[in-house]
């Protein structure tokens, strides 16, 4: 028997939290700096690592709406921050199994962070290219496991 479509819900703190945190323009932590000039969103999120933490750009490119496997880092979070203010989606799930998947639309504005040993979907984007910046990992030892299951289909 097959699962259902997977169909996306919003993404928001409190729905993400057990995944990771959301980033965006919380007002809860804005501050006015620079003679009021800037508006600063502080502590999004914190890089949970046992080595180095890097700054990188990923350019994500649209792929087929179907989900047939899931990765994790256990050695270190990983957040995505969009450049380009295109929606985005992310799937996660508590564990590798293809009918606990969870399916998140990101607004262009809003990044997020999965939490160290979270099992995600790799980027997905909706409709062209875009960039993101990425704050992970780099360091010795083995920091990706994979698992790999029959496709479950996205339907927006």
């Amino acid at each position: 028997m097959s699962l259902p479509d997977l169909r996306p819900e919003p993404l928001t703190p409190e729905s993400f939290a057990p995944f990771g945190r959301v980033i965006w323009d919380d007002p809860a932590t804005a501050k006015e700096i620079n003679a009021g000039f800037t508006t600063r969103y502080h502590a999004l999120a914190t890089a949970e690592t046992d080595a180095d933490t890097v700054i990188s750009l990923f350019r994500g490119r649209p792929r087929p709406l179907e989900i047939a496997m899931l990765e994790r880092h256990p050695k270190g979070s990983q957040a995505f921050v969009p450049l380009g203010g295109a929606d985005w989606l992310a799937v996660v799930a508590p564990e590798p199994d293809p009918a606990a998947l969870r399916l998140f639309r990101c607004r262009g504005v809003q990044g997020l962070q999965y939490a160290t040993g979270i099992w995600h979907h790799p980027l997905l984007v909706l409709g062209a290219e875009q960039d993101f910046l990425v704050v992970d990992r780099a360091g010795p030892g083995g920091n990706l496991e994979e698992t790999f299951f029959a496709p479950r289909h996205i339907a927006l």
